[in-house]
């Protein structure tokens, strides 16, 4: 199958998206929301982001008429690169991203953007990097958080999981939970969740873990907060918001990208970990 060469890469697979097998439209699908990783990414890489085969990958580049996939990467790139100069040239004349007469449902957007913003400016890398680093150390890892901080700590549990890191999540002062904790010791790590004021069984439970010798991490929304007087390390994120609620945007990008700063450690290691844990 020939190229057109006056098309992009991503005109080119929506022209032909319809001649390729399922597999490689996942591959096609993907490529077109995420163009970046296609054009920095290695297939092996690229094939583990859109559930596939590396070999799948290939083919799906001979489909479109490529000798394989580092000249369907050169295109990716070349697309990636146009692409990003003519936004900076929209961008120069773009009107804001929020009008002044913000309805109810774009303030609560503007508000999680500035959170956002707001977060990655209060980071300390210093103390990700020993986060990150006890995270991965850690024999055993518990996670507190009540409420809706249950709700993040069990997400940190399930990305941790996949890396095959063992991690149990409490949630309530039950007694299966206070089993729990009554198990920390000097090799484990205990991460707290909180917002706004911290419940008592979170701060209870840091103490705790600090009196046994095992490592403690605060994540919560105040540098004030009695979470982040008690822990060992302590990660602030920023929640306001103009809602009835707590904004969580950037607290779920804080969590995700401490799993993700555990798996670039060592990647190739951690990906055959997260093979093995979905083929269980």
């Amino acid at each position: 199958m020939t190229r057109t060469a006056a098309l992009t890469l991503s005109e080119e697979i929506k022209q032909r998206f319809d001649e390729l097998s399922p597999s490689q439209k996942d591959v096609g699908r993907y490529i077109i929301d995420h163009l970046e990783e296609a054009a920095f990414h290695t297939a092996e890489q690229l094939a583990r982001r859109a559930n596939t085969s590396s070999s799948t990958v290939v083919r799906f580049a001979q489909a479109l008429g490529f000798e394989g996939f580092p000249e369907l990467q050169h295109a990716a790139r070349e697309e990636y690169r146009r692409r990003r100069e003519s936004e900076e040239l929209a961008g120069l004349a773009a009107p804001p991203l929020f009008p002044i007469d913000q309805t109810e449902f774009e303030a609560a957007l503007q508000a999680d953007h500035r959170n956002l913003e707001a977060t990655a400016r209060r980071v300390d890398r210093g103390a990700v990097a020993r986060c990150v680093d006890m995270i991965s150390r850690a024999d055993r890892i518990v996670l507190c958080g009540t409420d809706q901080m249950a709700f993040f700590a069990s997400y940190l549990r399930h990305l941790l999981m996949l890396l095959d890191l063992r991690a149990d999540v409490v949630a309530s002062p039950s007694q299966e939970g206070l089993a729990r904790l009554a198990r920390v010791d000097r090799r484990s790590l205990l991460i707290g969740f909180s917002a706004g004021r911290p419940h008592a069984l979170v701060v209870r439970a840091l103490k705790l873990a600090r009196n046994r010798g095992a490592g403690t991490i605060a994540i919560c929304d105040s540098t004030l907060s009695e979470a982040a007087r008690v822990a060992d390390e302590a990660l602030f994120y920023s929640s306001d918001s103009p809602a009835y609620v707590r904004s969580h945007v950037a607290l779920l990008s804080l969590v995700q990208a401490l799993a993700y700063g555990v798996y670039a450690l060592d990647e190739s290691a951690y990906a055959d970990r997260i093979k093995a844990f979905k083929l269980k």
